[in-house]
């Protein structure tokens, strides 16, 4: 039969619970409070008392002639029972709305068997049944996405560019595909300068954006990773971007990472031009790359298809021009074009805390011309463009559309793919990132109630819950965002992986109290963690782990993970015995006068009785003796006397066999 608990009832039903407690009195039902369960069928007789109570109030009211009045009066005196929240509340601020001492709202929360400090915030479930206790209704309310946008565009007004104000501006260009197809080396030849030896484990680890010159004509190159663990910063590259380049190796020919990135320049509605790279292979075949290629939609000039592809070889710098001359021409055909006399707004592609200059941000520019000085915002992140430095290293006064720069003077380190915009003054961005720091803060404290205070009961009583807390700090946001989504991918119906907390920057002090108070382990990439964190970490012992490369990051959490399963079983055979005789004791029950033939037998062990092979019985060993002395262990070759638990049934020439159980470890 199932049961419900007072407090959940009187939601159901429309009253407080101490209503419920009163009628529950009635009944002669034991309740003492709102935590309180009742069956299905005291319910049900609750539910019809109340529905009589309801009808009986509504016919006097029918006859009533001031029912209106009436009605009025008690939806003034139910608005005055309503508290307004939003987001959570700490035990002071609740105890502050109810006009109560926090020590006495501290006792109430003890009753509910919930231990909690005066400054300890509260979430919705626990609020609502203490509100309810004293006779109030909660009513949470939290301001939308969609609000915010509403007063960012009362802020920034879209501008209608006027045909004669826009202005042709450069291609920006995404090179994508397979780990080690040659996208880096393929950017490193255009630029002619040489990055790629400088990637840890030979793969670029952050998003990089340059602009090149080819015959006069500028074009701005978007690098991305080329592992599947970086699928959302290359879903980011794909939508800032106008062209893109697939790489694909003539001698390996279409990857799993090549079709994630043919899905997500098709998804993003981009050109595709694809470059089959390293043709000066002996064993290259370019044509076997495009039959793979029509494969996924992508079919070939040459074949009747709108596809275009060059064969190149990268490392030797082997038809590049003619690449970079469909690139010119694809770019033309796009006309694309933007206004640079107006408010600039643009892309965050790549974002990082530098020790020496703080925040800063590469920003790709997508329309109006960024200045020094211009005040913006970009996400939670605003400031004032304190100094911009362009791909070669030099410091510039102003970027242009399509234009990829460095950019100093966030307050923060905004997120990779976060919209940037300039704005009027400073007081107004700083006002629309506080703003958005509240919403965030307030649907952040929403989400984190994952269950009920019921659901969690019933959980934690059914043993199911199993989670792995993680923090994981980078240097460099893309790359936190890329392990996040990795390591999300870990999760199993058995162990779910949680990410308590992520950042750009050092492992602080902060962070390793926040894993000790969340029982989580720390993953730093590229940064290590600083002297007080190192001492508190020792201290509390919370395990911190550092790497420079994703993979064996993701390799050690798997390891993890699969500790965390429930191990399985394995039968080992530990020995087998020759029943030869057989001895009746009173109140102990037969006793098999054995011998040890292999093996051994243990006290504790698991024993199966076998006659003819056929098993005649499976379960404990009751006892074990050598002559008159209780044993352990016998060792193969010697006598012993076995008793079996409840089973006496044994007879001369049966064979026992002793086994155990030993825990073998899951894998993922």
């Amino acid at each position: 039969m199932g049961k419900i608990r007072v407090y959940k009832l009187a939601q159901d039903l429309g009253l407080s619970s101490s209503e419920i407690l009163d009628l529950l009195s009635e009944l002669g039902v034991d309740a003492s409070s709102h935590m309180s369960t009742v069956d299905d069928e005291t319910a049900d007789l609750l539910t019809e008392m109340v529905s009589d109570e309801s009808q009986s109030e509504a016919a006097a009211q029918e006859g009533n002639e001031t029912g209106e009045i009436d009605n009025s009066v008690e939806q003034d005196i139910e608005e005055e029972n309503i508290i307004e929240i939003e987001g959570t509340l700490t035990v002071k601020e609740l105890a502050e709305k109810l006009d109560i001492e926090p020590n006495s709202l501290i006792q109430n929360l003890i009753g509910l068997g919930i231990m909690a400090t005066i400054n300890q915030e509260l979430d919705q479930d626990t609020i609502e049944i203490i509100l309810d206790d004293y006779g109030y209704t909660a009513k949470f309310g939290v301001e939308s996405e969609e609000e915010e946008e509403i007063s960012l565009n009362e802020l920034v007004q879209d501008i209608e560019d006027k045909p004669e104000d826009l202005q042709a501006r450069p291609p920006v260009v995404t090179v994508m595909g397979h780990v080690d197809h040659g996208k880096t080396t393929l950017l490193d030849a255009i630029r002619e300068t040489n990055v790629t030896e400088s990637e840890a484990g030979g793969i670029t680890q952050h998003i990089g954006a340059y602009q090149v010159e080819i015959s006069g004509d500028k074009v701005t190159f978007l690098d991305t990773p080329g592992h599947e663990a970086f699928t959302s910063m290359r879903a980011r590259g794909a939508q800032a971007t106008d062209i893109t380049i697939l790489i694909v190796a003539a001698d390996d020919g279409i990857m799993p990472q090549t079709v994630e990135a043919i899905n997500h320049a098709q998804a993003a509605e981009v050109p595709i031009i694809v470059a089959i790279n390293k043709i000066d292979k002996p064993n290259a075949q370019p044509d076997r790359v495009k039959q793979e290629l029509t494969e996924h939609g992508l079919v070939p000039e040459e074949w009747g298809g709108n596809t275009i592809c060059v064969p190149i070889s990268a490392l030797k710098k082997q038809n590049l021009d003619e690449l970079l001359e469909m690139v010119t021409l694809v770019s033309e055909m796009e006309e694309l074009k933007a206004n640079p006399d107006r408010l600039a707004n643009g892309v965050i592609v790549e974002a990082e805390l530098d020790k020496g200059r703080g925040a800063v941000a590469t920003v790709l520019v997508q329309n109006g011309t960024l200045k020094v000085g211009d005040p913006l915002v970009a996400g939670l992140a605003y400031g004032r463009v304190r100094a911009m430095i362009n791909d070669q290293g030099a410091r510039v006064e102003e970027a242009t559309p399509a234009t990829p720069v460095e950019v100093l003077g966030f307050n923060s380190v905004p997120q990779a793919g976060d919209l940037l915009q300039v704005l009027e003054n400073e007081k107004v961005v700083r006002t629309l990132a506080e703003d958005r720091q509240d919403i965030k803060r307030q649907q952040d404290l929403g989400k984190n109630k994952t269950v009920t205070l019921d659901d969690l009961f019933d959980q934690i009583q059914q043993g199911e819950i199993k989670d792995l807390n993680i923090i994981v700090k980078g240097d460099v946001q893309g790359s936190v965002e890329a392990i996040k989504e990795a390591l999300l991918q870990l999760s199993t119906d058995e162990v779910q992986v949680n990410i308590v907390h992520s950042g750009v920057g050092a492992i602080r002090e902060a962070d390793i109290m926040l894993a000790t108070a969340s029982n989580a382990i720390v993953i730093g990439f590229n940064v290590r963690p600083d002297n007080n964190a190192r001492h508190v970490a020792e201290k509390e012992q919370v395990d911190v782990r550092t790497y420079r490369v994703i993979y064996k990051a993701l390799e050690d959490i798997r390891a993890a993970m699969e500790g965390l399963l429930d191990p399985d079983y394995k039968e080992v055979i530990l020995g087998r015995v020759e029943v030869r005789d057989t001895f009746s004791v009173p109140k102990v029950g037969t006793i098999a006068g054995s011998y040890v033939t292999n093996g051994k037998v243990s006290r504790n062990a698991k024993a199966r009785l076998l006659r003819d092979g056929v098993v005649i019985f499976e379960g404990d060993i009751a006892s074990l003796k050598r002559f008159k002395d209780d044993a352990k262990e016998v060792a193969e070759g010697y006598e012993c006397g076995i008793g079996l638990e409840n089973f006496n049934d044994i007879k001369i020439g049966d064979v026992i066999e002793v086994y155990d159980y030993e825990e073998v470890k899951r894998t993922l």
